[in-house]
């Protein structure tokens, strides 16, 4: 029997959420069951790519809470069958991890981080965990109120990076701009807000499946090669680095981590060391590159949902790049009646 998909997180703007890009690894590997797309909005763009999804529902926003969730998803499942759940964005992960149970009940599966594994690689206590594990990290400072910022300039330095703490960092170059930036981040993502170092070096991320148990599934290593005001990468290449590849295999085993992740690190130019970033607890935008470079991580995930048993990933093959671009979707007018008067859209497959 075929197997139903919903996943989430399908705006795709110059900030773009991971869902289309997990979609089209799937259907690059002819995935056989329906691609259920859960929208917040009806103008996330992502939603009327009928090339990519079956069907669209909209969802309650993630701060509506788990009970909401769930009430949503019954109402879908008795529409058309949700085999796994696949939410995609960081701020989607407590409500669903709360939920696990309830999804079981109802044939619904995941692979997810556990909500212990999210609290511990969050930006506000990585500093900490990195500390705990002889991890190199930037000097960080969790803030909770905008007065803590002179403060933060004088033990970080200036420039200093301030973080949302879901999304978003900013380079800010006097205290000025960083109150600024503090306010911003505040009123859209809430508290704390992270300041952090700032440190020159080349950008790489990698995309990463752990299996719960310590083990790497696999592992995409990337390198920026364009980044975005928002210092989302634009283009990049896959890479070859065994001691990248050994930094995030030591992570997701200290993490014991279960699911997706992408682990963010600086390369210092003076010694050739890794410094970590950040780590997400999902997939990045860009995953469609390891689909493309022979890795597909999406798949891998969606598999260990199912119960099936996955082996350790191939190395991707180096030199694969990729550069994004916009594209205008061209739709009936009824698409957009359809999901602001039903809260749905069903694309007619021939």
């Amino acid at each position: 029997m075929t197997k139903n998909i919903a996943i989430t997180g399908l705006n795709a703007t110059d900030n773009p959420a991971p869902g289309i890009p997990i979609t089209r690894c799937l259907r690059k590997d002819n995935w056989k069951g329906k691609i259920i797309g859960l929208a917040y909005d009806a103008f996330d763009t992502g939603i009327y790519d009928a090339e990519l999804l079956d069907e669209v529902y909209l969802i309650p926003y993630p701060n509506e809470g788990e009970h909401a969730l769930l009430h949503r998803l019954k109402e879908i499942q008795a529409r058309t069958r949700i085999d796994m759940f696949l939410p995609t964005l960081d701020s989607e992960l407590f409500n669903a991890n709360r939920l696990i149970h309830d999804f079981q009940e109802i044939g619904i599966k995941t692979f997810l981080p556990s909500e212990e594994q999210v609290r511990m690689r969050s930006k506000a206590l990585l500093s900490e965990f990195c500390m705990k594990h002889e991890i190199r990290v930037p000097k960080t400072i969790v803030m909770n109120d905008i007065r803590m910022i002179p403060e933060a300039t004088r033990k970080v330095g200036l420039p200093i990076v301030i973080k949302g703490v879901f999304y978003e960092a900013y380079v800010c170059y006097s205290m000025e701009e960083a109150n600024i930036y503090f306010g911003k981040l505040n009123a859209k993502w809430g508290l704390p807000i992270i300041a952090q170092e700032y440190l020159p070096g080349e950008e790489y991320d990698v995309a990463c499946v752990g299996d719960g148990k310590g083990n790497l599934i696999g592992a995409v290593p990337m390198r920026k090669l364009r980044l975005t005001e928002k210092g989302k990468a634009w283009a990049g290449v896959t890479i070859k680095d065994k001691n990248l590849y050994e930094q995030a295999e030591k992570l997701i085993d200290a993490l014991k981590w279960r699911g997706p992740c992408e682990v963010e690190m600086l390369k210092d130019p003076k010694t050739n060391e890794y410094i970590l970033v950040e780590i997400n607890p999902r997939f990045p935008s860009w995953i469609y590159l390891s689909a493309g470079a022979g890795v597909n991580l999406p798949l891998a995930v969606v598999h260990l949902a199912l119960g099936e048993k996955v082996k350790k990933l191939p190395v991707p093959q180096p030199g694969f790049t990729f550069v994004r671009h916009a594209t205008d979707l061209v739709c009936p007018m009824n698409y957009l009646e359809s999901l602001t008067t039903k809260g749905e859209l069903i694309f007619e497959r021939e």
